[in-house]
């Protein structure tokens, strides 16, 4: 994009300023002025390298704290990196539109910012902290995370995250989510006729004994159709559940049992957001044939992008936006 001081439409490169950025003049009037152009790290004084290789390293399961220890980059720095980055990525997110999805699977995955819900409540803090739920949806033939939304396990939440299904896909669709009772009438009445619906519940076996860690054991799961035509033999959210696994073995604050936790809630949003950019563009899916990313499968992409590239098409996505 140019930004001009003249509206003529005439102009040719007039040199370079002394910071190396491109200037340009008027043809017809002589005005001159800079070539503006996306940033894909901001304002930051590091370098674009620099940049690329402690998002590599976070998105890999490393902590911020590690992060600094191998680069020499002060832990703040990344902070704000994650920031900008994230706010850049989640523009190139929602600007997806009009894929052509044919069988998608909602889940949600827990996490916590700082501390977990029962200590937030005693102490009285407020929904900057606590826990936290991540609602993805993905179609399960391409592994592309059609719509993530960061918020609490509430209805608001549940229609928030459809509604940005609704955005990002076009056509009929078959839609699987586990038996959470929100997603009932949230599909239903944002999908309207576009949607095949079905819930698969699971049935937990009860037992005296306090596991605190370990999930109870299914002893059933039944699939159930809500809405449509939905085909029972396709029902399943085995697919989103594997990316729950991905999401908590890249970023470490996700990674239980640990101190690695968000400390800081606008963090945590940003951080997903990076993850799931990267995650459709940049990280080659092995269930997927000839090598290809989810984005290469849904026809948005016609190679595996590097972080290089991811950061320079989410700034231009931010600043188109």
């Amino acid at each position: 994009m140019v930004i001009s001081v003249c509206t003529h439409e005439s102009h040719k490169k007039h040199g370079k300023n002394a910071s190396g950025k491109q200037r340009l003049r008027c043809k017809l009037c002589g005005h001159t002025w800079l070539e503006e152009t996306a940033k894909p790290i901001g304002d930051m004084r590091i370098s674009l390298r620099d940049a690329q290789t402690v998002l590599g390293m976070l998105l890999e399961g490393m902590s911020i704290r590690a992060a600094s220890r191998l680069t020499g980059l002060d832990r703040n720095t990344i902070g704000d990196l994650i920031l900008a980055v994230g706010e850049n990525c989640q523009a190139l997110l929602d600007s997806v539109e009009g894929v052509q999805a044919d069988h998608v699977e909602i889940d949600e995955i827990w996490s916590f910012v700082g501390l977990k819900e029962k200590r937030r409540i005693d102490r009285g803090y407020g929904d900057e902290c606590g826990d936290s739920w991540t609602w993805i949806a993905i179609e399960a033939n391409t592994k592309f995370v059609l719509a993530h939304h960061v918020g609490a396990r509430e209805l608001e939440d549940c229609y928030r995250v459809v509604r940005k299904l609704r955005k990002a896909t076009t056509g009929r669709m078959q839609v699987t989510s586990d038996g959470l009772q929100a997603y009932r009438s949230a599909v239903p009445f944002t999908l309207g006729e576009r949607v095949d619906f079905a819930q698969v519940v699971k049935t937990y076996a009860s037992t005296q004994v306090t596991t605190r860690y370990s999930p109870a054991k299914i002893i059933a799961a039944e699939k159930k159709p809500r809405f449509g035509d939905p085909d029972l033999e396709r029902v399943s959210t085995s697919h989103v559940e594997r990316v729950n696994l991905s999401l908590r073995m890249h970023l470490r604050r996700f990674t239980r049992l640990t101190n690695g936790h968000s400390k800081s809630m606008e963090h945590h949003v940003a951080m997903q957001a990076i993850f799931f950019a990267w995650y459709n563009w940049c990280r080659v899916n092995t269930g997927l044939e000839g090598k290809q990313t989810p984005a290469m499968a849904s026809g948005l992409a016609e190679k595996a992008w590097t972080i290089k590239e991811l950061l320079e098409t989410a700034a231009e996505a931010a600043y188109q936006a």
